[in-house]
């Protein structure tokens, strides 16, 4: 049922579920995990950007059509209002505090079933909010 609603509120130009791009601070079993359930997510460890500003991070997102996963939740908040302010667009910003792998992939997954890309865009959300 909720997957049914979700996919009334997807717009043409965006997937039904958000693709992900985990942060260099995320461990690389987290995308792993997500792929395995046929989600699209990469981490900063596969696309090989490792030690780059969190702006070019945010922006490589944004070129791929990805919201952004982090355990650097200040940095990001700052970012995130960055943007704003200068009306730059993104596909998300998720922000978690650390927790073990398998609760944020469950988080995750919670997270991807409940709220569709186009909800996400230009959003910040916080991961605690999918317990």
């Amino acid at each position: 049922m909720v997957a049914l609603l979700l996919m009334e509120t997807a717009t043409p130009d965006l997937p039904l579920f958000a693709r992900l791009y985990l942060d260099e601070d995320v461990h690389l079993r987290v995308a792993n995990a997500l792929w395995l359930r046929r989600y699209d997510a990469i981490s900063v460890h596969e696309a090989r950007r490792w030690a780059l500003e969190d702006e070019e991070q945010l922006s490589f997102a944004v070129a791929d059509g990805r919201a952004l996963f982090t355990f650097n939740t200040s940095d990001y908040i700052r970012l995130h209002l960055d943007w704003q302010q200068r009306g730059e667009e993104h596909f998300g910003i998720i922000v978690s505090n650390q927790i073990p792998i398998s609760e944020v992939v469950r988080r995750l997954l919670n997270l991807l079933n409940k709220v569709a890309a186009d909800e996400m865009h230009n959003q910040l959300i916080w991961l605690q909010a999918f317990k």
